[in-house]
């Protein structure tokens, strides 16, 4: 729905809005923010997945016989919560079925006991079917049956350890893939040369969930991308089938070497191998395969991490993808920097030095083997991560600090600005994580079905960099700036919008730009900027604030509205004032809309998914979003109107 546009003064909406509720609400949700804030001065909120996290830790107890039943039956509590009315599990909150959750949940639950008779258990079992059943499943739940000999290995494409040991001008090598996936594909590699058998003490099978008997099923496989590429790739796969028992053996012993050396070097003490979970999951049982004592150091580090994730309420609980520390707590500073609070200055000041200790100064990571005469000094995305730091919590952190004391964190800043210069891909973008990381015919392997083999420079990240580089005060003559801002204009979209990689999804990526463009100085009132205003005030919803369903991430379904939501709401009020619009009626609607919108407290209420992992794929919900965000544009929004509009040259 369109909100048709007139123009006034800011003094004019803020007088409207009702200046002492505005002040309100800023404050209940600057104090509830503030109390969350541990002794340290970072701040961690819970970071929620679909069904396949704490289906695929049943899995892993399973796997190893290590069954926990305190733990699982809480497990299996939030599992039964999150099915959805088709009877199956979705990729997010309200979402379509999605046949590789809805399988790895159903047999979950069956393992923690849940009988197939069961009334939920009917409704998946039946959901499952009438989709195709679990042979339609994907590359990586396949793998997790084989493993459980519920199908047989050639349900799965030929992937080989002694990969490993190719060189990197081959078609294929780890460092032409992304960092999730260089982490999750190297234990997982060793896994699939061993093929060891689950111990699976309760002999749980789900034969009911196959429309064939799995060793007789011939579609297991199929073209990832319907290109041609992906034609030729499956028959190469078929050709390599029977040609892995002539592999001589020598050869599998030095790549398995080769890769737990990998393993080993990242383990990344308590926090994990690669700060994820299918990482840390497949390492624990790369070591118990290769016959690891349990009690060895490197072992029980792998175990150890994991349960770090797990989280729990009175009932039920489930399994983080990851954390998110350094994240959350970049963005909760620059919410509580937003509101201007002098008393605010002691706790953020804690949570810059903190912050700061976590600044990688000594590892190059698997970054450097595209820039080996870079110096390191970004920020993980987690605790700790330093083989993988990330472009776009950089940034993001690098940014508070200047906003918070430049002066103090000149270092730190200097530092992490140098870093993103120098992690500036060929197009003028940047990757999450990897530079020039556009191996785009690695899409079409048939491993590659999940759609996220690699890690391409996005607009959303790209602006996050511009942002930093303007707030830091580069000029747009400096060759990074001009090369990223002519990056971003050859990738807006043709209806004005910027994609979002790592959040919902053209909202969040039109947010990241247009509040870039306007750090950098750019003309707001040009035309390509006035489409992406026009586009974003089209999105607005009848209640006045917006929702991109996770669905937007497949084409035809780009303009898919569920309900609005808090943080959109906040994106894109963030993005319009970006552009100049503080004064229009769609600004006064979304502050208005957040004004209205049920809060506990300081925190605003979302069940729906804010973020991706990976578009069509892996979606989260940060837990955390729905608190630093319409702070965040409230507080703009205050600023704003009472400074007449003069609007902040903050990157974000």
């Amino acid at each position: 729905m369109v909100i048709m546009d007139r123009r006034a003064s800011p003094a004019e909406h803020l007088q409207a809005s009702d200046e002492r509720e505005i002040d309100g609400v800023i404050e209940d949700a600057r104090n509830w923010l503030k109390k969350r804030q541990a002794t340290d001065g970072h701040w961690a909120f819970e970071l929620e997945a679909d069904a396949t996290i704490p289906a695929e830790y049943i899995f892993l107890n399973h796997f190893l016989g290590t069954i926990d039943n305190n733990i699982e039956s809480k497990l299996a509590i939030y599992l039964r919560n999150i099915q959805e009315k088709h009877g199956g599990w979705p990729l997010y909150h309200d979402g379509d079925f999605d046949m590789s959750a809805s399988v790895k949940a159903y047999y979950a639950l069956k393992m923690t006991g849940d009988a197939p008779e069961a009334a939920h258990m009917a409704r998946a079992r039946a959901a499952i079917l009438v989709n195709g059943g679990a042979a339609k499943a994907n590359v990586f739940t396949r793998i997790a049956l084989a493993l459980f000999e519920q199908v047989p290995w050639h349900a799965v494409p030929v992937i080989r350890v002694e990969a490993l040991l190719l060189p990197r001008w081959a078609p294929f090598h780890m460092d032409k893939v992304s960092y999730w996936s260089r982490t999750v594909m190297v234990p997982l590699l060793v896994l699939a040369s061993l093929r060891p058998k689950a111990a699976n003490p309760r002999q749980v099978n789900i034969q009911e969930l196959f429309l064939t008997p799995p060793a007789e099923e011939k579609e297991y496989l199929v073209n990832p991308t319907g290109h041609w590429l992906g034609l030729l790739m499956l028959g190469i796969d078929r050709l390599a089938h029977p040609l892995q028992r002539f592999i001589p053996g020598f050869l599998t012993r030095r790549a398995i070497e080769k890769a737990m050396h990998f393993v080993i070097e990242r383990l990344n003490s308590e926090d994990g191998l690669g700060g994820i979970f299918p990482a840390m999951a497949n390492a624990v049982m790369a070591f118990e395969a290769l016959g690891y004592d349990r009690d060895h150091l490197h072992y029980q580090i792998a175990r150890d991490s994991i349960d770090k994730l797990l989280v729990f309420d009175d009932e039920s609980g489930y399994c983080q993808p990851c954390l998110s520390p350094v994240w959350d707590t970049g963005l909760a500073a620059h919410a509580l920097l937003e509101t201007g609070n002098v008393a605010d200055t002691r706790d953020l000041q804690r949570a810059g030095d903190w912050l700061v200790q976590r600044q990688i100064l000594d590892v190059a990571g698997d970054w450097a083997v595209n820039a080996r005469h870079l110096r390191p000094g970004g920020w993980a995305f987690q605790y700790s991560n330093d083989h993988y730091p990330d472009v776009d919590d950089t940034a993001v952190v690098v940014m508070a600090l200047h906003r918070l004391n430049p002066e103090r964190y000149r270092d730190a800043i200097n530092r992490g600005a140098e870093w993103i210069i120098g992690m500036q891909s060929r197009n003028g973008g940047w990757g999450a994580f990897d530079i020039d990381n556009e191996y785009y015919f690695l899409q079409h392997i048939p491993f590659a079905d999940h759609g996220a083999l690699l890690d391409p420079p996005t607009a959303d990240v790209s602006a996050r960099c511009l942002s930093m580089l303007a707030q830091l005060g580069y000029d747009n003559d400096h060759k990074s700036m001009s090369r990223v801002i002519n990056y971003l204009k050859r990738e807006q979209e043709r209806d004005g919008s910027w994609f979002g990689r790592w959040g919902n999804n053209y909202v969040y990526g039109t947010w990241s730009v247009l509040c870039a463009l306007n750090a950098a100085g750019e003309n707001m009132q040009a035309p390509y900027i006035r489409k992406a205003v026009d586009w974003l005030k089209g999105r607005q919803q009848a209640d006045g604030g917006w929702g991109e369903d996770c669905a937007s991430y497949w084409q035809h379904r780009r303009d898919d509205v569920k309900s609005s939501t808090p943080s959109q709401t906040s994106w894109a009020v963030l993005g319009l004032m970006a552009a100049g619009e503080e004064a229009s009626v769609a600004v006064k609607g979304g502050i208005d809309y957040l004004l209205q919108s049920p809060r506990e407290d300081g925190k605003w209420q979302e069940e729906y998914f804010n973020a991706v992992g990976f578009p069509r794929v892996f979606y989260l919900r940060y837990h955390g979003y729905s608190a630093f965000f319409p702070l965040w544009t409230l507080a703009r929004y205050r600023n704003v109107s009472r400074a007449a509009g003069s609007l902040p040259k903050f990157g974000i």
